[in-house]
């Protein structure tokens, strides 16, 4: 190619790209709800990307954006989204050391917030993201499902680079029988202020300016085919920041915690130190494993396990029947009555107990001490802040965040837990969308401090979502929800939103 036909192909490419059209998409929605409770019922918070969490809320939110053409070699995509507006306050108790107790203390939501500011470019399969994005489950489905272990969209996003495959890619030499997809992402924790104001400065720990890792393989078979086959591996990680550590009102300690070059490494293997049983940094994720059939009038089922691990015993799938064990069905049309189906058992109740086992108790014991310790305890950490952004748990919300410890004891106080997660949705009418969700459980506290009584709770959610079809890309929509026991507490609580959605061609 001659410097003459260089140029003038590339003023062909310049005139092309300015004379395309740009799809700018826009939203914004008022959001009202109110309850009986501290908070807000459990489905009307849950997988709702933190947005709303409190008693009584009047927030409006308005976002604009561009999607990702993946018809497209090289492709952008951005997206802003904010929300303001008024929320009920709640009280959490802090430790007055004037007086030395612990006295209530209001807090309030903020009442502006940057919800999403990213940017993302895909070029071929791809893709790198910068910035706060909010994230779904890979595995299951967010609208019907009680929610992914590792990452679930139950909590606000935490602004990251993000990098990895935009979609399942052809393993080489395999014909397309084997499919991958992984990506990796590093970012920062900005609840600084979140926790000085919800701590108790009394008892346990609390981090500040901590780092957030994710990463994610996973593995499918021939999507093409009736059956496909996907498993896979997830991990969730905080490191790095300042470690408080307090004990009846005293600050006992203060652990700078590492994020070198070599503890990014770490947190991207996690390796363990040597001479010690404990490294810098929280791990914990999934095994995932999932099957689908496809029929051939277009119905799905799938069956699928989400086996929680922390360290070697989870990895080794040793926990018993820890995990999400759920059963999926797609109806072959979108519009149907029953459009989809979704059943999971939980289980998080077999950890190892409170006992720590001591060589000194059996000397000459060939035991490795390492196989015998206790107290653990899902999505909680010895130096770390529990898995949570903002109060809400980054993972399931099926186990009770420390959002609603108005003790201020900022970890899991729930987390030995077992029961069942049942949702439906379709439509009545093509303009009349309906989703009920439904939960029962049980608690025994976590494997350090077990209770001696269980706390339980039941949990209903019936939602109506309203297209106007005479106005389109407006929609209304009403939720009904109420908890029932000792783990959240007595609730019964409503939401009610409004929002327009359109279409810019720049």
């Amino acid at each position: 190619m001659t410097l003459r036909q260089f140029i003038a192909n590339s003023f062909v490419a310049v005139a092309a790209l300015s004379a395309s059209a740009i799809d700018i998409n826009y939203e914004a929605e008022a959001i009202v709800n109110s309850g009986s409770g501290a908070f807000a019922p459990y489905y009307i918070a849950s997988n709702r990307h933190g947005i709303l969490t409190q008693q009584t809320n009047a927030l409006v939110s308005a976002s604009i954006g561009k999607e990702l053409d993946l018809s497209e070699r090289f492709s952008y995509s951005f997206n802003v989204k904010g929300l303001a507006g008024w929320s009920s306050s709640t009280d959490y108790l802090q430790f007055n050391q004037e007086i030395s107790q612990l006295e209530p203390q209001r807090r309030t939501p903020p009442y502006v917030w940057l919800q999403e500011l990213y940017g993302s470019v895909k070029y071929r399969s791809i893709f790198l993201t910068v910035g706060l994005k909010e994230q779904e489950s890979l595995i299951l489905n967010s609208d019907l499902s009680s929610g992914d272990l590792v990452e679930s969209g139950n909590s606000r996003p935490i602004p990251e680079i993000r990098a990895g495959f935009i979609d399942f890619q052809d393993f080489p030499f395999t014909n397309g029988w084997v499919q991958l997809k992984g990506e990796v992402s590093y970012g920062k924790m900005l609840d600084n202020n979140w926790m000085k104001e919800h701590y108790n400065y009394y008892n346990y720990h609390y981090n500040l300016g901590a780092l957030y890792t994710y990463k994610h393989l996973h593995l499918r078979s021939k999507a093409s085919m009736p059956f496909t086959v996907t498993v896979g591996m997830q991990s969730g990680g905080l490191f790095g920041g300042t470690t408080y550590f307090y004990h009846k009102g005293k600050l006992t300690r203060v652990h700078e915690c590492p994020q070198s070059a070599m503890t990014f490494l770490k947190m991207l293997i996690p390796m363990r130190n040597e001479g010690s049983a404990f490294h810098d940094g929280s791990s914990l994720g999934s095994w995932d494993v999932l099957f689908r059939y496809r029929f051939r009038d277009k119905t799905v089922l799938k069956a699928y396990i989400q086996k929680p691990w922390e360290d070697g015993t989870g990895i080794g799938w040793l926990n018993g029947f820890d995990g999400i064990w759920g059963i999926e069905y797609q109806a072959p049309k979108a519009d149907a009555i029953v459009s989809g189906a979704v059943i999971e058992y939980l289980d998080f109740t077999n950890q190892s107990g409170p006992i720590h086992w001591y060589p000194g108790d059996a000397p000459g014991t060939t035991i490795d001490p390492s196989h015998a310790t206790g107290g653990d305890m899902y999505y909680n950490n010895h130096q770390q802040n529990p898995y949570m952004n903002y109060g809400m748990s980054i993972g399931t919300p099926f186990l009770r965040a420390p959002l609603y410890n108005t003790d201020g004891y900022m970890a899991y106080v729930d987390n030995r837990v077992r029961g069942f997660h049942i949702g439906v949705n379709g439509h009545i009418i093509p303009e009349l969308k309906y989703r009920i969700l439904g939960s029962w459980r049980k608690g025994w506290g976590d494997g350090r401090y077990p209770t001696t009584t269980t706390r339980e709770t039941t949990s209903v959610m019936l939602e109506g979502i309203y297209t106007v079809a005479k106005i389109p890309g407006l929609r209304v929509k009403a939720q009904f929800a109420f908890d029932a026991g000792n783990m959240f507490g007595n609730n019964v609580g409503g939401c009610v939103s409004v929002s327009y959605s359109g279409l810019l061609k720049l």
